[in-house]
């Protein structure tokens, strides 16, 4: 059985792996870091990883940024593979992950969801056939309690879209004011309102006609399966950055 510790397990994605772990044969969450203790589990929570006690085979992160350097330093000493499940990363830190991931196995990416992940292929294939006539434009939404902007998944997108352009296209958050014409950029554009647990679509806009490429998740129960999945790969791989797309590899 695959023991895993659950980085901000008191939170909403926390939550909801833990709900999955209750059924699963293969791995159990035994304890968690969070400054919060959640309802219905039994297994103990600490505030910091340096009161960690329990021998674990993982650790997933659905937490924030702010625990990264904790978290990075428990698992090294412990020989751990981290399933890094946070957005928000200066690039600073996306660089310190890199540095770590010389030493342990480190799962990052901005979406656990198979269909976002085929949505990143797709959006990718679309941008090397368009090519420069059409305007490419994103468009994420959001729940109103989602702190960065714009998402981890936008950006993911951004990048794919932009690597079919040698990720020579600059990136515009939004337009206000006299903005003038557009120019060979990639617009992102961000919706925060109720409860949308997460929807992204890519436009590639050409002369009279607009091809949408879209994904919408119905419950963050899809992104806490997909780290679930993730987690039971990693472990035992050796040191380095691994994404989705090694763990799609085998199907």
């Amino acid at each position: 059985m695959i023991k895993v510790l659950v980085c901000g397990i008191a939170g909403h994605m926390g939550r909801n792996i833990c709900d999955l772990l209750k059924d699963d044969g293969e791995a159990e969450a035994v304890c968690g870091v969070d400054l919060h203790t959640p309802e219905n589990f039994a297994g103990k929570v600490y505030k910091t990883f340096a009161e960690v006690n329990e021998k674990v085979d993982v650790v997933i992160d659905f937490s924030s940024p702010a625990c990264l350097e904790s978290e990075m330093e428990y698992c090294i000493k412990h020989g751990v593979p981290a399933v890094i499940a946070a957005t928000g990363y200066t690039a600073g830190q996306l660089a310190y992950i890199d540095e770590c991931a010389k030493k342990i196995a480190v799962f990052r990416t901005a979406n656990f969801s198979v269909g976002v992940n085929l949505l990143v292929k797709l959006v990718k294939e679309a941008a090397e056939f368009l090519g420069e006539k059409f305007d490419i434009e994103i468009v994420e939404k959001h729940h109103n309690l989602k702190k960065d902007a714009p998402s981890g998944t936008a950006l993911m997108l951004a990048d794919s879209v932009n690597s079919a352009f040698a990720d020579k296209k600059p990136y515009v958050c939004g337009r206000e004011g006299m903005v003038g014409a557009r120019g060979r950029e990639i617009g992102l554009h961000a919706v925060r309102g109720g409860t949308i647990v997460g929807e992204h679509e890519v436009m590639f806009c050409g002369e009279d006609e607009i091809i949408t490429l879209s994904h919408s998740a119905r419950s963050k129960k899809v992104f806490a399966a997909g780290a679930i999945r993730a987690a039971k790969w990693i472990v035992g791989k050796p040191a380095g950055i691994y994404d989705m797309n090694n763990v799609l590899s085998g199907i």
